[in-house]
């Protein structure tokens, strides 16, 4: 029974946030994508170099909508996205034969990983599975994934999260950096 009993939570929902935040929020998070997406269907389109991966997504709501947060600091955010994709990539070429175990391996220690470095993100398990799961213009790649389209897209939304962030007087970013 006690184990049945965490799971009926006891802390209150957090408060609403303010117009304000919502609004800068929003302003990062469309620099930050707009600026990795405009230079991958812009400026990339003719190679085979990719610059956007969906777990860009996430991170943007981390950087932008919860700049407090230490999942959404530089290093863990740089960090957390570089380790996971070379993991990605390492258990695609080991197990590609086995893409379910693949899978497993590359998201299961992308957070391990992530954990013993200090540098725990939560998109860093897609970047991790993106590797794995992505199509053949990403497994192609191969270590080039943690560079480009992982370590460039995510310094240049950091440096986005880095401008937006702190125009408002009521944010600062970062919290720290390592």
């Amino acid at each position: 029974m006690e184990y049945f009993k965490k799971m009926k939570g006891d802390a209150k929902s957090p408060p609403f946030v303010g117009f304000t935040e919502i609004f800068w929020s929003w302003i990062g998070a469309f620099v930050g994508i707009a600026a990795v997406a405009f230079i991958h269907y812009n400026i990339l389109t003719e190679t085979d170099l990719l610059m956007i991966i969906g777990s860009f997504g996430a991170s943007a709501v981390l950087i932008y909508g919860a700049v407090r947060s230490p999942l959404a600091q530089p290093r863990n955010f740089v960090g957390g996205h570089l380790i996971s994709a070379m993991i990605g990539v390492a258990s695609y070429q080991f197990f590609y034969s086995h893409m379910w175990l693949a899978c497993a391996v590359g998201v299961a220690t992308a957070i391990a990983a992530m954990h013993a470095t200090k540098t725990l993100h939560p998109p860093g398990g897609a970047t991790a599975l993106i590797a794995v799961i992505g199509s053949d213009q990403i497994h192609n790649l191969g270590y080039f994934y943690v560079i480009m389209p992982v370590g460039a897209g995510a310094l240049i939304m950091l440096l986005v999260a880095l401008l937006i962030n702190n125009i408002p007087k009521t944010r600062k970013y970062p919290e720290f950096w390592f």
